[in-house]
């Protein structure tokens, strides 16, 4: 039987004759976003691909392509504003976007916002760029339309701050969807809203006219980040990370409360998938096993067990023996050894 996804599309310009390429990449862009002008010095066979995942109103598209000049002019704006906002999270490569008197240049893990409703010119470099970009419609980002707009054209950091949050669930999201079923979609498109319209009001330093249903659940996303940094720390308790965030601790029980969990059950759950993941690398199979539960915060190695057989049913050990007999059973003959 199988399992439905996320509706996702895949274009890819190495599927068509070369002198059709640039053409087809134009129409699929100016599709995506908004209609465009675009140029390149790879135009003669121009390589891009891009995916299209669809959450609810909200569409996310990593892409990786060929140098590229966009333009959108104030013909192109009168002629058809499907009035969204636009972010894209570079991976890789460089850009620069051109705003008439505002020129702002982008490196890795910076976010670039753009509008439908504005002229603007952007250019990558000579080099091929990675991207992750995101259209959200206006009307999602519940803050004034004025000032909004102050934010497009800026550069806002994707390695701090509210910034890193987003670009860490976009990178998340991306690189896995198979664990999402198309229900999930309008949830996870209300996710990255909250997410851009925190990463707005945060650079407007506006947080405090953010809808209170977006503050909480942009909290409990930071909350969820801190706890994945320190569950190494095995005295990662509700008291520390409540005062981390400066909250009380029954309102961070009332966050994972809405959330059909706690936060311990959180912290847990953390703790083991993480061990799950070491005990099943190979690379890491000469680790002694108490050593990894004292990496994911369980100093003592019969509480770690205790916990793991809880949840698993087995012992780590077991459960390690079972993966490394699934691995070398999958491993094929003579990989690893040296050629006579």
């Amino acid at each position: 039987m199988t399992t439905a996804v996320l509706h996702e599309s895949v274009f890819r310009t190495a599927d068509l004759p070369a002198g059709d390429r640039f053409e087809a990449w134009t129409e699929r862009m100016g599709r995506t976003h908004a209609p465009m002008q675009l140029a390149s010095d790879r135009a003669a066979d121009y390589r891009g691909e891009q995916r299209l995942v669809g959450l609810g109103d909200v569409t996310i598209w990593p892409a990786a392509f060929d140098h590229l000049v966009f333009r959108r002019t104030p013909k192109l704006v009168r002629q058809s504003d499907p009035e969204v906002y636009h972010l894209s999270l570079l991976r890789r490569g460089e850009g620069a976007a051109n705003w008439g008197r505002q020129q702002v240049a982008y490196r890795i893990d910076d976010i670039h916002t753009n509008s439908s409703s504005r002229s603007w010119e952007v250019c990558t470099g000579p080099d091929p760029v990675a991207l992750i970009g995101v259209e959200i419609p206006r009307a999602l980002v519940p803050l004034p339309a004025h000032r909004a707009e102050r934010v497009v054209g800026g550069r806002i950091s994707g390695r701090e701050g509210v910034g890193a949050l987003l670009a860490q669930f976009l990178v998340q999201l991306v690189s896995d969807t198979a664990p999402y079923q198309p229900l999930d979609a309008p949830r996870l498109g209300t996710v990255v809203a909250d997410l851009v319209t925190a990463v707005f009001a945060h650079s407007l330093d506006a947080d405090r006219e953010l809808p209170p249903e977006t503050r909480a659940r942009t909290l409990t996303l930071r909350i969820k980040s801190f706890i994945r940094r320190h569950l190494h720390d095995h005295e990662l308790t509700p008291a520390r990370i409540a005062a981390a965030h400066h909250i009380s601790r029954s309102y961070l029980y009332r966050l994972f409360q809405a959330e059909g969990t706690t936060v311990a059950s959180y912290i847990r759950d953390q703790r083991l998938k993480n061990a799950c993941r070491d005990l099943a690398d190979p690379a890491l199979r000469t680790l002694p096993i108490h050593a990894i539960g004292a990496r994911w915060g369980y100093p003592r190695a019969a509480e770690f067990t205790r916990a793991f057989r809880t949840a698993h049913g087995v012992p780590p050990s077991e459960f390690r023996e079972v993966a490394s007999a699934a691995d070398r059973a999958q491993t094929p003959p003579g990989r690893g050894l040296s050629a006579k």
